[in-house]
């Protein structure tokens, strides 16, 4: 499994908002990326994290172009700057 997590940083304040109105986007670019396990959006105290497990590495680079890609067409008045993108092997994974 491949884990690949994205720090959104001085967005505008309503930014969550603005994400959540456009949810139904998000979902349909996430689930039409193949190996995806799940994706997850954190409200953080300093920004935002979007955090996307794969089957694999080529499904983690893909959520991350395509996630590049809605921003830029959908909330670039929210999110003016790239993410920090962290990525890698997930090393322990623990489920009920």
């Amino acid at each position: 499994m491949y884990a690949v997590v994205r720090h959104y940083q001085d967005e505008a304040p309503d930014v969550v908002e603005q994400l959540k109105q456009r949810e139904e986007g998000i979902r349909k670019v996430m689930l039409g990326i193949d190996g995806l396990v799940g994706y997850y959006l954190i409200d953080t105290p300093d920004g935002l994290a979007g955090i996307g497990l794969f089957q694999d590495r080529a499904g983690a680079e893909q959520s991350t172009q395509a996630a590049a890609k809605w921003v830029r067409e959908n909330v670039a008045d929210w999110v003016p700057n790239p993410p920090t993108v962290i990525q890698g092997e997930v090393a322990i994974n623990v489920t009920p």
